[in-house]
């Protein structure tokens, strides 16, 4: 089978194949996951679905889309961008360009805030949590999903996330106790919220252009800039998380590689008490740290 071979008028399991000896030829690591993903999508169907329909032969507006979404995998672009959609928490969230593709790593963040969550709110007041660069909404909307007596708050500098964010609050049905707010970090924000969560840009400034293709060309450039040593974003938002936070209320945010002990020493600075260990990712990276508020 040619690397070149056309998929038209191809059959949907002969299509897949094509596809997955392209993305190989191209270097693609997950080519055969991608080629599925990619087919199923054209087809809405699942891998249940792939499977009963593996003889059936594609229809000629199919064909043509699958070849433009090759086109584009094949340019680097990842298979989340290209069906503008990603799973994080087990929730499907739309993307958008002004949004991270949420990772499993950030998932970390929400474990870490989850057992952490030992002390309650004052009685007769729900659980507050605001998300702090909420993107898509990943974290503050998975956290929801979990606590259904909690309200979120979510802030962004990018108004196009921010409405990236909200559609995903309206399709999971959590629109009614999701708010989200265009600022700098938490700079609009007034407390006192039991939980604050984030996943800022950490990246070094100049580990950039190093950063795969998957992430350096299609992810937003000011979700990834940490500054000269990453820790830019830090500096601004845990002094505001500390004063928004209430008596024992908690931080958890998420870390790049190595940056675990730094960002530490920065929430002690500003009157957090570094709690527990940093929580390792499934890589065994330390991934997520959390502070919490001293009682005053």
């Amino acid at each position: 089978m040619s690397e070149r071979e056309s998929i038209a008028g191809q059959t949907v399991e002969a299509a897949r194949r094509t596809l997955t000896a392209r993305f190989r030829s191209g270097g693609i690591e997950s080519a055969q996951l991608d080629a599925r993903a990619l087919v199923g999508a054209v087809l809405g169907l699942d891998l249940t679905g792939l499977i009963t329909a593996a003889s059936r032969r594609l229809a000629s507006d199919q064909s043509i889309r699958l070849e433009g979404f090759a086109r584009r995998r094949l340019g680097g672009e990842p298979v989340a961008r290209i069906l503008g959609a990603r799973e994080f928490w087990g929730l499907p969230l739309k993307l958008s360009a002004a949004t991270l593709v949420p990772r499993p790593d950030t998932e970390t963040v929400v474990e870490l805030a989850l057992e952490m969550l030992g002390v309650s709110p004052a009685p007769g007041r729900r659980l507050r949590i605001a998300d702090i660069g909420t993107g898509s909404g990943a974290i503050v909307l998975a956290l929801l999903s979990e606590l259904p007596g909690a309200v979120g708050l979510g802030t962004d500098i990018s108004l196009p996330a921010l409405e990236t964010a909200r559609s995903n609050a309206v399709q999971l049905g959590l629109a009614d106790r999701a708010t989200f707010v265009a600022c700098d970090y938490a700079a609009a924000l007034s407390g006192p919220f039991d939980l604050v969560v984030s996943n800022p840009p950490y990246i070094r400034s100049a580990d950039i252009a190093g950063l795969a293709a998957e992430v350096r060309n299609f992810d937003p450039p000011g979700a990834l800039d940490g500054g000269f040593d990453g820790l830019d974003a830090y500096r601004a938002l845990i002094p505001q998380a500390a004063r928004l936070l209430s008596p024992q209320g908690i931080l958890a945010v998420e870390v790049g590689q190595g940056q675990h002990d730094d960002v530490r020493a920065l929430m002690k600075a500003a009157g957090l008490a570094p709690e527990g260990a940093a929580k390792p990712d499934l890589a065994g990276i330390l991934r997520a740290v959390a502070g919490r508020k001293k009682p005053s």
